[in-house]
Parts: structure tokens; sequence; C-alpha cells
């Protein structure tokens, strides 16, 4: 008793000096596992742990993509857009306002557009004393006044002719030939006239046009012809199998009008 009476202070503080070793160990042990939790946790998210997709529908993803590589296009022309370009209106022969598009060249409508043929045919062969005449029927249809379109006979023997052909050569027998070849003085081609099939060659258009302003449509206008509407004049300058170009007699203004049945 009395060692312990005399040491208790120095049993005391050996007994305080092993708790604080056994703190220090203890919380050398805590800091390491905690630190191992922040390193697993770390790896859990620099380095995840991902499953494979599988069957993903990206079929909308795909369209979206598509429909974004693709340039929306918007028309802020007329008719079907007026905040850009409004309507102008104009007084009608009627004395009401109208759209100005129903009373110009823009409301011309091409009804029909024919062909007009250059045709030559075999009619008939005629023997003569010195051999054969071969009667040439030509149709002019393009031509510019209406006598020159009328058919005409020609009696031509071989190398003969006229202002627009000339007889070269007869094929099968002179008094019954299966083709006739002509050459063409404008173009100075060769032409073959074959005894069941006329030679054609389409050399202008007419056409049939109609405007709303107006009572009766034209029929069978050329190159050349003349159109009166809302007061003011045309001349047809061009016509092809799609469409007929107009100048405005005024100040030479071109409009082409596209035909109804023209492929678009």
């Amino acid at each position: 008793m009395d060692f312990l009476k005399k040491h208790y202070e120095k049993i005391l503080l050996g007994v305080v000096l092993l708790g604080l070793m056994g703190v220090v160990g203890y919380m050398l042990v805590v800091v390491s596992n905690e630190q191992q939790k922040l390193l697993d946790m770390t790896q859990a998210v620099t380095h995840p742990n991902v499953k494979a997709i599988s069957n993903l529908d990206l079929t909308m993803s795909e369209q979206s993509i598509k429909r974004a590589a693709t340039p929306v296009m918007l028309d802020f022309g007329p008719p079907g857009h007026r905040v850009f370009n409004p309507g102008a209106w104009q007084k009608g022969p009627d004395g009401r306002p109208v759209p100005r598009e129903n009373i110009g060249p823009r409301a011309l409508v091409v009804t029909n557009i024919t062909p007009l043929y250059f045709r030559l045919s075999l009619d008939k062969v005629e023997q003569v004393e010195s051999g054969f005449k071969y009667v040439i029927v030509m149709e002019n249809q393009a031509a510019p006044t209406p006598s020159q379109r009328n058919k005409k006979s020609n009696y031509c023997k071989l190398m003969d002719g006229n202002d627009a052909f000339q007889l070269i050569e007869v094929r099968g027998k002179p008094d019954d030939p299966t083709e006739l070849v002509v050459k063409l003085k404008d173009s100075g081609e060769n032409a073959v006239i074959k005894k069941d099939k006329p030679f054609e060659r389409i050399d202008g258009y007419m056409a049939d046009l109609h405007h709303p302003l107006q009572s009766q449509p034209w029929l069978g206008r050329r190159v050349g012809s003349s159109l009166s509407f809302n007061g003011e004049d045309y001349t047809i300058v061009g016509i092809n199998q799609n469409e007929v170009v107009l100048s405005a007699k005024a100040n030479g203004k071109k409009w082409t009008i596209k035909s109804n049945s023209a492929p678009s």
C-alpha cells in the first residue's frame, strides 16, 4: 500500500499514457479505413462499371438528325404569301377593283399549242415522152400568209424542183417508186418521201389563248399575232411546244406564259 501511495501518480500517468497510445492506434485504423472508403468511392465515380445497352431504339434520334440536315425552304412570294408581297388591285373594265394578276398578262391562259408542219407527199407518177414526172404535194402550215399555206402540187422530174426542194433520187421502180429523196433548200438536208408516208417537219407552232377579261378566246394565234386586253397591246414573239412569249408594244417588256398541258 505504501508503494501505491508513494507512486500512484506515476501509475495514473502510465495508465493515461497507455490509454492515449490505444486511442492513437485506433485513430490510425479508422483513418486508414476512411481513406480506403474514399478511394473506393473515387474509383466508382471515375471508373464506373457500365453495363452495355442492348436493343436501343434510335429511330427518333436518327429522324431528328435527318430533318435537321434538310434545309427549310420558306416561300414568302405570291400567291401563297402576302406578308411581304401585298396584292395590288386595279380598276377593271366594269369599274370594280380586281387583283392586278387577274388583269395583266399573268392571267393569260394558254389552252392549247398545235405544231405547224412542213409536209411533202407523193401524189402520183405520170409518164411523159422523156420519162416520168412525180407529183409531189407540198404543204407549209407555218408560212406567213394563208395563201402560202395551201397544198400545192409540184410536177418534178429527176433533178427538178422549186424554191423549196429538189428531187435528187428515185428509189425503186421509176413508174412505182418506194421512196423519193429530195434536198431541202432552206436547211440543205435530204428528206425521204415514202410511198405510204409523207415527209414531215415541225416548222412552228400556233396557240389558243384565253383571258378572263375577254368573252371570246384567241384561237390559232401565231408568231406576230397581236393581242389586246385591259387597254394594252401585246405581240406574240415566240411559241414553242410548252409556252408562248408576249412582248408589250408600249415598253417591249416580255412575258412568258406556260401552256396548261406543258410538263412541269
